[in-house]
Formats: C-alpha cells, sequence, structure tokens
C-alpha cells in the first residue's frame, strides 16, 4: 500500500487503464463531480488510493 502523502499523481490515461474504463467515462464521472480528481495546468490527475476508495464506495455507479 502507498503513503498517501507521497502517493503520484496518475493521469487520466492511467486511471482509465486501471479502471478499465475509456477515457470518456472518465470524463464524464470527472464533469459530473463524482470523481475525486485535481486539475493541474489543463490536465485532469488522479490519486489511485481516492479513486479506489470512491468505487469501493459504490459511488462508481
Amino acid at each position: 500500500m502507498t503513503d498517501k502523502s507521497t502517493e503520484k499523481w496518475s493521469s487520466l490515461e492511467e486511471i482509465a487503464g486501471h479502471l478499465g474504463v475509456s477515457k470518456d467515462t472518465i470524463y464524464r464521472w470527472v464533469a459530473k463531480k463524482q470523481m475525486p480528481a485535481s486539475k493541474i495546468g489543463h490536465l485532469w490527475k488522479f490519486k489511485i488510493s481516492q479513486v479506489d476508495e470512491w468505487v469501493e464506495n459504490g459511488k462508481a455507479k
């Protein structure tokens, strides 16, 4: 398990691959403010631990 304070930021492509969904699905989830994400410059970045927790809590439905 990764220490959350040193966990690296993941790209949209990495998160889509991690979850096995399309990039368009990730964009929809972010647009609805359902998925934990941060915009850094013009790129969306994600912490895998936060996304996994979000999924485990049933919020990806």
